[in-house]
């Protein structure tokens, strides 16, 4: 089974790693596309096809929100790419897109107090499915494996709340990204706050390595220095939202969702729900070399 709506994956000096282009390759998802820098494009191609390069218009980078005074002073984050690929999907004439970090190593399917590695495209379908039942569904995707702890109770998925990393976005609403850091909370935030829903589902799992913790891409650029900036800038932007934190051992936010809580899903008028469980073709199996 292959997803409904094409994958984009940002990257930039990750022609070694590699590490979401490879997970997409072991599920043999056919619609994905590493949307790249000029001056890396024969160092990606060099080791993935060319079919499956686009290469960023790097005027995207001038005209980018960053938030801040610094303009391209500093490094512009991933927003400018990012907005890059959500007018490129509109212009292959697709009403949703998926986009994702490039250190995403596997994705997991979360059943019965155990994780597994999805080998199918059905991971992505499932998701898309459930948004495209409802009018207000902005943007959705897959929780960090890390944020649902095993042997606790956890809601499939949850509504109204942040999406990191692996977002499925719909392209038709009023929103860009924006900001040289946390850009993925504060899309999220625009969204919610205009009253438009997101589903974070805990069913379906990212794995994903930490921030500054992969050679290339933000790490050797906007993270310098640290964190701080990148909290700052979200606490400013949204403070009745959200207050600085330290976690995970280093600066951090920490963003109250709670007020979203009154915004509801409205199913598409027509859409008839099936009773009882859909695996989508999804079966459990032993893996040649697998675990």
């Amino acid at each position: 089974m292959q997803p409904q709506f094409p994958i984009f994956i940002p990257t930039l000096s990750r022609y070694d790693s590699r590490l979401t282009i490879k997970a997409l390759q072991r599920m043999n998802i056919e619609k994905w596309y590493a949307v790249v820098e000029p001056q890396e494009y024969e160092m990606y191609a060099a080791v993935i096809p060319k079919e499956h390069i686009l290469t960023l218009d790097m005027a995207y980078k001038q005209s980018y929100q960053t938030l801040d005074a610094l303009g391209t002073a500093k490094s512009t984050g991933s927003g400018p790419a990012r907005n890059f690929i959500w007018d490129t999907s509109i212009e292959m004439g697709y009403p949703w897109h998926w986009i994702m970090d490039d250190n995403i190593v596997r994705f997991l399917r979360y059943t019965n107090n155990l994780r597994y590695e999805v080998l199918d495209g059905a991971f992505f379908r499932v998701m898309e499915d459930f948004c495209l039942r409802y009018e207000n569904v902005g943007m959705a995707g897959p929780n960090y494996e890390m944020f649902v702890p095993r042997k606790q109770k956890h809601s499939p998925v949850v509504f109204n709340t942040r999406i990191y990393s692996c977002n499925l976005i719909r392209n038709d609403i009023p929103y860009r990204w924006r900001g040289r850091y946390n850009e993925d909370t504060i899309l999220s935030l625009d969204m919610l706050r205009d009253g438009w829903c997101t589903a974070l589902f805990n069913t379906f799992q990212q794995k994903k390595l930490t921030t500054q913790t992969v050679k290339g891409g933000n790490t050797d650029t906007i993270y310098v220095g640290g964190t701080y900036p990148k909290s700052k800038m979200l606490v400013d932007l949204y403070p009745e939202y959200a207050r600085h934190a330290h976690k995970f051992g280093r600066d951090h936010h920490h963003v109250d969702y709670r007020p979203f809580r009154r915004n509801q899903l409205k199913r598409k008028e027509g859409i008839v729900i099936p009773e009882g469980p859909n695996d989508y073709g999804m079966s459990l199996c032993k893996i040649a070399g697998g675990k």
